[in-house]
This record gives structure tokens, C-alpha cells and sequence, in this order.
């Protein structure tokens, strides 16, 4: 029965699909989320403790609240209505942006911080100012950082309200595995669910065993 199951296509297409969404979604939250949290590391403003405590409140964002909110933006009564987006893999996307989003700006600005730390007094010997500054911290731990995109893949590959109020796991369009696995058990397709829980296990330990021989490979050529 698996082998028939693990040869139908349409598995395979729920699975790249899957992998499409939340990989977009992390790159997104990661071009956005590391620099605001490098900035937020390094600057020194009126309410920054605020900022902070909101930032790491929001790492605990509940999915179906966030996808909620994409659908009032979305929906054709909301102000995004007339993109289209509703009910499709790129609004999925933007849940999942949304979700991911904090987790790496939070994570980034701690480590930033920590590193700020150590190569501010150097940094400002040189004259280099706050904006540069975090750039530079942020290229010097970026290997380090993949903890930080690690967790927010975790988080998008996981997740299912959001993604399920915005795509509306329309089968052959938005279907994606975690979608899945919650239709197809509460059905009593217990193969089909199990068979994608072991493809999602598979793929988390796999992209989080390159992320660390990558870390472990640069730790070995930079020192």
C-alpha cells in the first residue's frame, strides 16, 4: 500500500508545494527579518525595551489569528482584495512571512547583540556608525544564524490554521502537508497522512543536518 501511495504524483506535487511555500516564506522573513533585528540590536532609542518585549511577544503569534487578519486583508471586501491573492499558494506565502518573521528578527537581535558586545569598542575606534556597524556584525555571525532561520522553518513547515484560512487547502492548488495530514486523518486515511509525516520528519532532519555540516564546515575555515 505505501509503495503505491509513495508513487502517486499527487503526493509528490503536495510535497513541492509544501517545500515552495516555506522555503519562500523563510527567505522572505529572512531578507526582512535579520537586518530588523541587527538595527534594533545596535540602536539605542526611546522605547526600545518596548520594542524588544513586543518583538519576542510576537515569536508566540497563534497561526490562526495571523491568518485571520491575512484574510480580512485579502478577502474581496479588504484592502488588498484586488490583487486575487485569496486562496492561493502566494497568500499562503504571506501568512507564513507573517508568522516567521519575528521568530528570526528576534533570534538575529540577540545574537547580534551578544556580538555587538564584543566588537563595539573596536567598531567605534574606527569610526564605523551603528547602521554599518550591524551590517558588519551581521556578516561576521552569519553562520551562526542559521539557527535562527532553522527555527523559523520549523515554524512555517509546521503550521497549518494559517495557511489553512488563506488557502483553503484546495486539493491540486493549496494543499500543502500539514494541510493534509489534518484532512486526511480526520477521513481515516491513516497511510496517506503517515506516509507525508514521515516525508515532513525526513525533510526537517535533512535541511537541518546541511544547515549544521555548513556551520561546521565554516567554523573549520574561519576558525
Amino acid at each position: 500500500m505505501l509503495d503505491a501511495i509513495f508513487s502517486d504524483p499527487r503526493l509528490w506535487q503536495i510535497v513541492a508545494l509544501s517545500l515552495a511555500v516555506s522555503l519562500s516564506a523563510v527567505a522572505f522573513a529572512t531578507l526582512l527579518g535579520m537586518p530588523l533585528g541587527a538595527a534594533i540590536a545596535v540602536g539605542r532609542f526611546p522605547g526600545r525595551q518596548a520594542v524588544i518585549v513586543v518583538l519576542n511577544a510576537l515569536m508566540g503569534l497563534p497561526p490562526v489569528v495571523v491568518g485571520l487578519f491575512i484574510y480580512l486583508l485579502l478577502s474581496r471586501a479588504g484592502p488588498l482584495g484586488g490583487l486575487g491573492l485569496l486562496f492561493t499558494p502566494q497568500a499562503m506565502v504571506v501568512a507564513q512571512t507573517v508568522l516567521v518573521l519575528p521568530i528570526i528578527a528576534a533570534l538575529t537581535r540577540q545574537s547580534v547583540e551578544d556580538a555587538w558586545r564584543e566588537y563595539e569598542e573596536q567598531l567605534r575606534s574606527l569610526g564605523v556608525g551603528n547602521l554599518r556597524g550591524a551590517l558588519t556584525v551581521l556578516w561576521d555571525i552569519r553562520f551562526s544564524l542559521l539557527t535562527a532561520v532553522l527555527a523559523g522553518l520549523g515554524r512555517a513547515s509546521a503550521e497549518v490554521g494559517a495557511v489553512m484560512i488563506v488557502g483553503g487547502n484546495i486539493d491540486g492548488v493549496t494543499r500543502v502537508m500539514t494541510t493534509t495530514i489534518a484532512l486526511e486523518t480526520s477521513k481515516g486515511d491513516l497511510p496517506l497522512a503517515l506516509s507525508l509525516g514521515f516525508i515532513l520528519i525526513a525533510l526537517v532532519v535533512v535541511l537541518n543536518a546541511a544547515a549544521h555540516l555548513i556551520k561546521e564546515a565554516a567554523q573549520r575555515r574561519y576558525g
